[in-house]
């Protein structure tokens, strides 16, 4: 489990490279990336489900983002970009393109709901974590 965290750390740091991040926030998106990553590995080793697993290490990436961006007065892309690097589920994709090369329809279609269904999950936690701060603000009266 600390080979992949530390994977996770060094891939997301590789990606805030290619997305032209900046070298001081350059650790601290690599850290985002790795406690998304951990977060996801502790929650699947629990219940068992790539999906909920998913959608909590999301929610703690998005809210982590939102949390150094303010800290750091940066925007949250920076970090929620990069943070979500390791979530996202090429290996299912992968594996879908593979199984419809070998005609293997049913696997493929599995794999595709799989991956569509984490994909969901991550942009609905990214949502519900955006949405948290409109809904504390005070109204105007």
């Amino acid at each position: 489990m600390i080979l992949s965290v530390i994977s996770a750390f060094i891939s997301t740091i590789g990606f805030s490279i290619v997305f032209h991040v900046q070298k001081k926030h350059l650790l601290i998106c690599g850290a985002v990336g790795a406690i998304g990553w951990l977060i996801y590995l502790l929650v699947n080793e629990r219940f068992n489900s790539s999906v909920i697993a998913s959608f909590i290490a999301a929610l703690v990436v998005t809210a982590l983002s939102y949390l150094l961006a303010k800290k750091r007065k940066t925007p949250i892309t920076i970090f929620l970009v990069a943070g979500i690097i390791p979530l996202v589920p090429g290996l299912g994709l992968y594996r879908m393109m593979y199984a419809v090369l070998n005609k293997d329809y049913s696997s493929a279609l599995n794999y595709a709901t799989l991956t569509f269904e984490i994909a969901g999950v991550i942009a609905g936690a990214i949502v519900i974590i955006s949405l948290l701060p409109l809904l504390w603000r005070k109204q105007p009266k």
